[in-house]
């Protein structure tokens, strides 16, 4: 053990993140620490003229294995895990030449970081899971009684002014910083075993037994979905993605509401390879247009519902021109979000402040951890999972069932409403032509309840346009309501013991009707 003052106060240190160590460190060193370092850490502190003493000079043994073994020694963890206050922990201590280690500030190989890199190997993801780090951190965690633990460079500013004002940090802050300790060692452990469970190697296939979630706090929000309820938005841990990773450019912080809105159109938007404009009103889409510019998408996506559309949430595929930017601010929108806004169109926005505008990435969702595998739902006591389809919508590969057959602009015009209904709140029916829906109804207790919102909003747009339903037609009253109002072609999974009833009064009416053998329910 290494000779110190009777009342000098040792701290460990072993950072990957050193932001503002070097500070930190010379404030220890001003308050009369002595610190014990290892490996990088210690060379930084070294260079930067703040004495430490390295691991090796208290334990007597080098480091080795290219680093794998250096903190894992009794008069390491002896220092860490005594318990002052019991004169037997206190003896064994003189005995065997372990001194007190009262703080230590650790954080851990950038595993995270690592794996979020394209084309890591398996290799490279294992040489970064720290072993010595999690424990000198659980160790501290665990005897928060007598150490302080730092694992988050935010909390040094807070250590070094109660050390300066108590002598000490109070055993109120040792609390909430072992509290964050533990938190941050579990979401590490948990990245590690969900990289392994995603490995197909693994064996542990797409439902492991145990499913570990990283998660960590992107912000605290105003309010939930209700002023009544407190909110937060959490992203998956191991790199930012989709939402987590949009880049507000103006506007007020973004509700609870705002971001499942924003995802909704999101996740809709990317459907579509032609320039598209999505409108989503309470996660629903209320018009969809799809035409060779951003502005004349925006005027079909508009025109489909110019009273919903009012206070909507709208997500474009495109970069946002200065043509769609003069059209857009001319009415109310919550968010626009799209990959990018044109230099020209950020000052039209500007002229309405309160709209927010995000970017965000096409691609942000690519990966195979966790955040792109499961779909998630809460239910009481648990979780509901279930794979993201992302299959992309192609009727093409559908059964014609009828004896007329689609013409081609039916057959696009089925695509788009089969894309949008993907989308829509079961039971949900779509009416759609030429790149615009022209009626949606959503979240129905019925089939034919859903059928009549939607046609009753398209009204006497419906004749010629065609029909997307997210599942089986129990009955052919669907079919006899559509014919009835011009609908010329029905898209739907089949599947029901009805079929032959809906396809027969196809017939009889002259409608044409594809089977997907896919349905789209959505709850």
């Amino acid at each position: 053990m290494s000779e110190r003052g009777p009342s000098q106060k040792r701290a460990l240190i072993s950072v990957s993140d050193k932001t503002g160590i070097i500070e930190f460190a010379a404030a220890l060193k001003r308050l009369g620490w002595e610190i014990i370092s290892t490996g990088g850490t210690s060379r930084a502190l070294r260079e930067a003229g703040c004495s430490v003493k390295g691991v090796q000079e208290i334990t007597g043994f080098p480091e080795i294995l290219d680093g794998r073994v250096k903190t894992l020694n009794p008069l390491i963890h002896g220092g860490i895990l005594a318990r002052l206050d019991r004169a037997e922990h206190r003896r064994q201590l003189a005995e065997q030449g372990i001194g007190p280690i009262e703080l230590v500030v650790v954080n851990l190989y950038p595993f995270a970081q690592t794996i979020a890199r394209p084309g890591v190997t398996l290799e490279e993801a294992v040489e970064n899971i720290d072993i010595g780090g999690p424990t000198m951190v659980r160790a501290a965690a665990k005897n928060f009684a007598h150490v302080a633990v730092v694992v988050h460079p935010a909390r040094y500013a807070q250590v070094i002014a109660e050390l300066t004002e108590h002598g000490c940090v109070t055993l109120e802050t040792r609390f909430r910083l072992a509290a964050e300790a533990f938190a941050h060692t579990a979401r590490y452990d948990a990245l590690i075993a969900g990289y392994f469970a995603g490995l197909p190697e693994s064996g542990m296939g797409l439902f492991p037994p145990d499913l570990c979630l990283p998660l960590e706090k992107v912000q605290e929000l105003r309010y939930g979905e209700n002023p009544q309820q407190a909110a937060a938005f959490y992203a998956f841990a191991g790199g930012s993605r989709g939402l987590a990773a949009a880049r507000q450019l103006q506007g007020k912080e973004l509700s609870f509401n705002n971001l499942h809105d924003v995802n909704a159109a999101w996740e809709l938007v990317r459907e579509f390879a032609e320039p598209t404009v999505v409108v989503v009103k309470h996660t629903n889409p209320c018009g969809v247009g799809s035409a060779p510019s951003v502005s004349a998408a925006f005027e079909l996506a508009y025109a489909a519902d110019p009273i919903s559309i009012f206070g909507g949430v709208l997500a474009v595929n495109r970069p946002v021109d200065h043509a769609a930017a003069r059209r857009m601010v001319e009415i109310f929108l919550e968010v626009v979000a799209a990959p990018a806004f044109e230099t020209e169109a950020l000052p039209i926005f500007a002229q309405k402040k309160e709209i927010r505008l995000l970017e965000l990435d096409p691609q942000g969702e690519a990966g195979t951890g966790a955040a792109e595998r499961y779909d998630l739902k809460k239910v009481a006591g648990g979780l509901l999972l279930q794979t993201v389809d992302r299959v992309p919508v192609d009727p093409s590969q559908g059964e014609v069932v009828t004896k007329r057959v689609p013409t081609a602009a039916e057959w696009s015009d089925l695509a788009f409403a089969q894309k949008v209904v993907k989308h829509v709140k079961s039971n949900a029916i779509v009416i759609a032509r030429q790149g615009q829906t022209l009626g949606v109804g959503a979240g129905q207790m019925s089939r034919i309840a859903a059928a009549r919102i939607a046609l009753g909003q398209a009204g006497e747009k419906a004749a010629g346009a065609v029909m997307g339903s997210d599942a089986f037609f129990p009955f052919p009253d669907t079919v006899e309501a559509a014919a009835a109002a011009g609908i010329t072609a029905i898209i739907q999974p089949g599947g029901s013991l009805k079929d032959r009833e809906s396809i027969e009064a196809c017939n009889r009416l002259g409608l044409a009707m594809v089977f997907t053998g896919r349905r789209y329910f959505k709850h």
